[in-house]
């Protein structure tokens, strides 16, 4: 009996104990954040914009044929094609994500690629820089986080007002993850 209270006492659950163990107060996260690529068209509006345009195409192709430019009519489908092809390509694109979180005794960041390979990076938070690069008319440039020989890059995709809210966030997460 004296070692199941010593275990109790220690953190460490008794065999018997169904109870999940709960997180020590250095593994809770102070920050975490899931970074996405922004896109301002969803797959709706993608619809409607594509029947849109290839009704279009579709009408004045039609007009090109009745006048006897058929040669004409393959360009439009091509437009379409390329359009479709463009977007299609954007979509994949923002499939990337970014999941980063800061605990007292670690800064991870995980990344994931749109075509899904997910690669991590760990930086112990005392060690840890957090570079920003601005320029003084488009705003943050480049953010990466940086400790010893390895360095980081984030948000790479996000918009200039999401940099910013973003790095202030994060910079303020570091000081408290060292303050300790």
């Amino acid at each position: 009996m004296q070692d199941n209270d010593d275990r109790r006492r220690e953190g460490r659950p008794d065999a018997d104990d169904d109870a999940p163990e709960l997180p020590r107060a250095a593994e809770r996260p102070i920050f975490a954040a899931l970074l996405v690529p922004y896109r301002s068209l969803g797959r709706r509006g993608f619809n409607l914009m594509m029947a849109g345009f290839c009704i279009v195409s579709l009408v004045t192709g039609s007009l090109f044929l009745m006048n006897g430019a058929w040669p004409v009519v393959g360009f439009f489908g091509l437009d379409v094609l390329v359009l479709w092809w463009a977007f299609s390509a954007n979509y994949r694109a923002a499939k990337a994500r970014e999941e980063v979180c800061v605990t007292r005794t670690d800064c991870a960041i995980r990344k994931t690629s749109p075509k899904g390979i997910v690669r991590e990076a760990h930086h112990n938070p005392f060690f840890a820089h957090f570079h920003v690069s601005r320029h003084e008319e488009i705003g943050i440039t480049r953010m990466s986080v940086d400790s010893r020989n390895v360095s980081t890059e984030i948000g790479s995709f996000l918009n200039p007002d999401d940099k910013d809210s973003f790095a202030e966030a994060f910079r303020r997460a570091l000081i408290t993850a060292k303050r300790g």
